[in-house]
């Protein structure tokens, strides 16, 4: 009786999921998605470049703040780099974040701000050169937040910065701008020298509200502005994997804008304000990490997309 009670109990079912043996046989493979939800694409590694330049310009543009517009402008700017791109970075952020992310000077030195008035006339005086190869930068400080008055009764005023970049575009592959958190006049002169915009998005749904109004901006830069200006993505930042509130807001954008979702999806991390305090990018302070490759990917999808080359 004992024998019989110390018995395991019978399985009337088995557990076990019958085996799906289609994704064996050729052209049923499984293909494995990304956070967007579409396959994953390997993107190939970019060829080398015989010349360099004339640069095409990126405006990194989102009005909401901390949506990581100078994370990326840093990170993708050194990925580029990496690539073998000439990459000039602008800031054109009064806060100088880019600048001190890359940990140059902002004061006793040739800025951004100084080109606009036209102060200092060749953009050469206010280009530094970073300790990254292929990573030069045009700093800015605080002194940029009084260039919109200066600048309000200027003829043409909307196309000051186009005409700075132009006299150095020949010696860059291409140029980032990292623009501040608003949509006045330093934004539009910013679309109006780009050539193409990419607009970072925090996976958080305040972030998702403005992307619309900042739409509508560039359609009407595009009108009255720059005919040329087209939208190369938005680059989903921030995620988190683990909260459905990430997953959804991303489920969302990729529903409203398609394709112009890049496939690159940028997660969250201490170690990105880790760099930013060691001035330097992510791909050169933790090589390794996943975000270094992230922004690395980002790069090849652009170089893929042919917005870079």
């Amino acid at each position: 009786m004992l024998r019989l009670l110390e018995r395991p109990p019978r399985t009337l079912f088995s557990m076990t999921a019958p085996r799906d043996d289609s994704a064996l046989l050729p052209g049923f493979e499984t293909q494995s998605l990304g956070p967007t939800g579409r396959p994953v694409t390997v993107f190939p590694e970019p060829v080398p470049l015989r010349g360099h330049g004339p640069a095409r310009i990126i405006a990194l543009c989102n009005q909401k703040g901390g949506v990581g517009k100078t994370t990326t402008t840093i990170n993708l700017g050194a990925a580029l780099a990496e690539y073998g791109r000439r990459v000039l970075a602008v800031d054109f952020d009064p806060q100088g974040a880019l600048s001190a992310g890359l940990g140059v000077p902002t004061h006793d030195v040739a800025t951004i701000y100084d080109l606009l008035l036209g102060s200092v006339k060749n953009p050469a005086e206010a280009i530094i050169q970073t300790g990254f190869r292929n990573l030069d930068v045009i700093p800015a400080n605080i002194d940029l937040s009084a260039a919109e008055v200066h600048l309000v009764n200027e003829v043409a005023r909307e196309t000051i910065l186009a005409r700075v970049l132009k006299k150095v575009s020949d010696q860059y592959d291409v140029i980032l701008i990292d623009c501040q958190p608003s949509l006045g006049l330093l934004t539009v002169n910013a679309l109006t020298a780009a050539h193409g915009v990419l607009i970072p998005l925090e996976c958080e749904f305040f972030a998702l509200r403005g992307v619309a109004l900042l739409v509508e901006t560039i359609d009407k830069v595009r009108d009255r502005l720059n005919p040329a200006i087209e939208l190369d993505g938005i680059l989903a930042t921030m995620y988190d994997a683990r909260t459905l509130h990430s997953r959804e807001v991303l489920e969302r954008v990729v529903e409203t804008f398609g394709p112009s979702v890049f496939e690159t999806v940028i997660g969250r991390t201490v170690k990105f304000p880790d760099a930013s305090v060691a001035g330097a990018p992510i791909t050169s302070f933790a090589p390794e990490h996943s975000a270094a490759e992230a922004y690395r990917q980002l790069a090849r999808e652009l170089i893929h997309r042919g917005a870079v080359a």
